[in-house]
C-alpha cells in the first residue's frame, strides 16, 4: 500500500526533528569535551649565583714563596718545601672546581632563558587554541540556522520549479494531444494513399492486361469452345485472362516485396547446388508457380539453369519482361509434355495449397517421373497446424483450395515414389506474438499455467511455413 502525502510529510517532519535533537546533543557533548586550558608559569632558576663572584676571587689560597735570608727565612723555606706540594694540588683542585661551576652556571642561565621563551610561546599557542575552540562552537551553532535558510530558499525555488514544471507538463499534454490528432490524421491519410496506390497499380495492370488481350483477339480468332475440365486443368481463382492482373496486385500487396521473397527463398538454393555438385545433376530446375520469378533469379545467380511456369498470364508476362524463361502453363499439363528424367529439380513455393487433391496427386506422380535420378523436389506451403498461419495467411487468399498438414504432404510425396523425404519448418512466429508464461507466484499454479502456455504455443503459434524436401533415388 503506498504512503499518503500527509503521512509522508508527517514522517519527514519527525525525521527532521529527530535529526535536530541529535545535532544539538552532539554539539553539547562537543562543548563539554573542549579542554579548559590554564595559565603557563615561568620556570624557576636552575642555580643560585649569589656566592659565584666571591668563589671566583677566593679560590687561590696560596701566598707567594718566602725569602731565603736569615734563620727565619730558612725556616719558612723549609716549611714551604715540605707542605707546598700539598697546597699546590689543593690550588689546582680549586681552580678546576671554580671553572666547572662557572661553565655550569652559564649553561643553566641559557637554559633558563630558553625556558622563559618557550613558556611565552606555549602561552601564545594556548591562547590561540582557546580562541579556535570558541570560534568552532560559534560556527557549529550557526549550521542549523544556515541550513534552515537554504531550506527556505530551496522550498521557494521548488515552488517556482513546480509551477514551471506544471506549466511545461500542461503544455506537453496539449502538445501530445495535438500531436496525436495530427498523427491520427496522417495515418489515415497514409492509409488512404496506400489504398490509392494499390488501386492505381491494379488499374495499371488491368490496362496492360486489357491491351494484351485486345491485341491477342485482334491477331487470332477466338477459340470455338472452352478448355475441357479434368485432372489436367487445375481449379483456380483469377483464371480468366481479364482477371489475372488482380492476382498480381494481390501478390504485390500481401505476399511481400521481391526482396523479402528473395531473402526467404535463398535458403533453398543449396538443395539444388548439392544435386549438381554431389549427385551430378545437370538439367534445368523447374519453378512451378514461379510468380514474379524471384527463385529463378536466385538459381541463375548461382549458375544453375532454371525456367518457370505460372498459370497466371500476367505473372508470366512480368517475368518475361525481366528476361526470365517463363511460360504460361499449368503444372500437370506442362510436366506431361516433358521427357521423362529431363528435369534436374522441381521447386514449388506456396503452390500445392492451390491444388485440388486429385490434381495434386497427378502432379506428384509426374514430378517423380520427370526428375533425373538424384534430382530434388522442394514443396513449400503454409503450415495449417499453426493457427497464425491459417487465419492470417491461408484464408486470406481465395485461390487456396486445400490446406495440407505437414504429415499429409510428406506421406503423399513418399507414396509417389520418393524415398528420401524430410520436412523443414520455417518462418517461426515471433516470440513477442506468442503466449507468454508468468515468472512468479504460487509454484504449482505457475507451473500448471506455464505448461498450458507451452502446449498452446506448440499447437497455435509454431512455424508459419514448412517445406517437404525429397530426392529421387
Amino acid at each position: 500500500m503506498s504512503e499518503t502525502l500527509e503521512a509522508r510529510l508527517r514522517r519527514l517532519e519527525q525525521e527532521r526533528e529527530e535529526a535536530d535533537r541529535r545535532y544539538n546533543d552532539a554539539l553539547t557533548e562537543l562543548d563539554r569535551a573542549i579542554p579548559r586550558l590554564g595559565g603557563i608559569n615561568d620556570p624557576e632558576p636552575g642555580i643560585d649565583e649569589h656566592q659565584l663572584a666571591t668563589l671566583n676571587e677566593a679560590w687561590n689560597i696560596l701566598p707567594g714563596a718566602p725569602s731565603a735570608s736569615g734563620l727565619k727565612g730558612k725556616l719558612a723555606g723549609f716549611i714551604w718545601r715540605t707542605i707546598g706540594p700539598y697546597l699546590q694540588r689543593q690550588l689546582t683542585f680549586n681552580s678546576v672546581l671554580v671553572d666547572h661551576i662557572n661553565r655550569t652556571t652559564d649553561a643553566q642561565r641559557r637554559a633558563y632563558e630558553r625556558g622563559i621563551a618557550n613558556a611565552a610561546a606555549l602561552r601564545a599557542q594556548l591562547d590561540a587554541l582557546n580562541a579556535f575552540h570558541a570560534r568552532l562552537m560559534v560556527y557549529l551553532q550557526q549550521i542549523t540556522a544556515y541550513v534552515d535558510t537554504k531550506d527556505r530558499q530551496m522550498n521557494g525555488g521548488t515552488l517556482v520549479l513546480n509551477a514551471a514544471l506544471s506549466d511545461v507538463a500542461e503544455g506537453q499534454a496539449k502538445y501530445r494531444e495535438s500531436y496525436a490528432a495530427r498523427e491520427a490524421r496522417l495515418t489515415a491519410a497514409l492509409a488512404e494513399q496506400e489504398e490509392l496506390r494499390g488501386m492505381i497499380a491494379v488499374a495499371q495492370q488491368a490496362i496492360a492486361a486489357l491491351k494484351r488481350s485486345v491485341e491477342s483477339l485482334a491477331a487470332a480468332p477466338a477459340p470455338s469452345g472452352s478448355p475441357a475440365s479434368g485432372p489436367e486443368q487445375p481449379a483456380a481463382a483469377f483464371q480468366p485472362s481479364f482477371d489475372a492482373y488482380k492476382y498480381v496486385g494481390f501478390e504485390d500487396r500481401f505476399r511481400g516485396s521481391q526482396d523479402v521473397i528473395r531473402a526467404r527463398q535463398a535458403s533453398y538454393v543449396p538443395f539444388f547446388e548439392r544435386a549438381r555438385q554431389e549427385r551430378g545433376v545437370t538439367a534445368d530446375v523447374l519453378d512451378v508457380g514461379c510468380g514474379r520469378g524471384e527463385f529463378i533469379e536466385l538459381l541463375n545467380a548461382h549458375g544453375i539453369p532454371a525456367r518457370g511456369i505460372d498459370l497466371n498470364s500476367e505473372m508470366a508476362e512480368v517475368c518475361r519482361a525481366r528476361g526470365l524463361n517463363v511460360v504460361e502453363a499449368d503444372a500437370v499439363g506442362y510436366l506431361a509434355n516433358q521427357p521423362d528424367a529431363s528435369l534436374g529439380g522441381i521447386f514449388a513455393a506456396q503452390v500445392v495449397e492451390h491444388l485440388e487433391p486429385a490434381y495434386l496427386l497427378r502432379f506428384l506422380d509426374l514430378a517423380f517421373l520427370k526428375l533425373q535420378p538424384g534430382g530434388t523436389l522442394v514443396l513449400e506451403t503454409l503450415n495449417p497446424a499453426c493457427w497464425t498461419a491459417f487465419f492470417e495467411s491461408y484464408i486470406r487468399d481465395i485461390t487456396h483450395r486445400w490446406p495440407l498438414h505437414p504429415d499429409t504432404l510428406k506421406y503423399l510425396v513418399t507414396a509417389s515414389g520418393f524415398t528420401n523425404v524430410s520436412v523443414e519448418f520455417r518462418s517461426p512466429v515471433p516470440e513477442h506474438e506468442r503466449l507468454q508464461p508468468i515468472a512468479s507466484g504460487d509454484t504449482e499454479l505457475v507451473e500448471t499455467f506455464n505448461e498450458n502456455v507451452r502446449k498452446l504455443n506448440a499447437r497455435l503459434f509454431t512455424h508459419m511455413d514448412y517445406a517437404v524436401v525429397a530426392v529421387k533415388a
